[in-house]
């Protein structure tokens, strides 16, 4: 994350996003693919690298093999080989970001679920308080039920930010400045939609 100042000498926390450039490799239609959409790629790979399927799909194409393939929908008038770049975005529009969240690993209830911990020497603990303390009920069901909240794994999962800022649009470096921040660790790849 950096920040930027604006007109009005406010400091802006905002994201730094590479948005390209992303290559057409693929256009779908409803003849042949029973829908519309358009796959894009982005970051190049070497084929030594590249499976002999996927070069097959970059070759018919006509474009270098890509690292990552997305499709979007809502795209008209484009065909393979045509490169999209930041200049598709606008400063002061609004963008949803989808990405990989940063994994927490297996984490227990205070810290998954903000529970309080016991604090006493009730409801189940004696002697351990960052634990969940009592959980099943009694002789009926005599099970405990399904999304009981529980110590378990946390993050490393699918999270979309919505309505999120476009402050700047640096085109000859292919930059996008994004307020606020957006899912993921430093250098993951993300998804940005309109």
């Amino acid at each position: 994350m950096t920040s930027v100042f604006s007109a009005e000498g406010k400091n802006i926390p905002c994201t730094v996003v590479e948005a390209g450039p992303c290559v057409v490799t693929q256009v779908k239609t409803v003849q042949t693919d029973g829908y519309e959409a358009v796959q894009l790629g982005f970051q190049e790979k070497k084929e030594k690298h590249t499976t002999k399927p996927e070069m097959g799909h970059f070759k018919k194409a006509g474009v270098a093999p890509q690292r990552h393939l997305v499709e979007f929908k809502g795209f008209e008038g484009l065909k393979p080989g045509d490169v999209l770049t930041a200049e598709l975005f606008e400063a002061d529009e609004y963008v949803d970001v989808v990405g990989t969240s940063k994994g927490k690993g297996f984490q227990g209830v205070v810290h998954r679920y903000n529970f309080n911990g016991v604090g006493g020497t009730t409801h189940g603990q004696s002697d351990r308080l960052r634990h969940p303390g009592s959980l099943g009920a009694s002789s009926w069901p005599s099970r405990v039920f399904k999304g009981m909240r529980m110590g378990g794994h946390m993050g490393n999962e699918r999270v979309t930010v919505q309505n999120l800022q476009v402050i700047k649009v640096i085109p000859e470096h292919n930059l996008v400045l994004i307020k606020g921040s957006v899912p993921g660790a430093k250098g993951s790849i993300v998804i940005i939609e309109k």
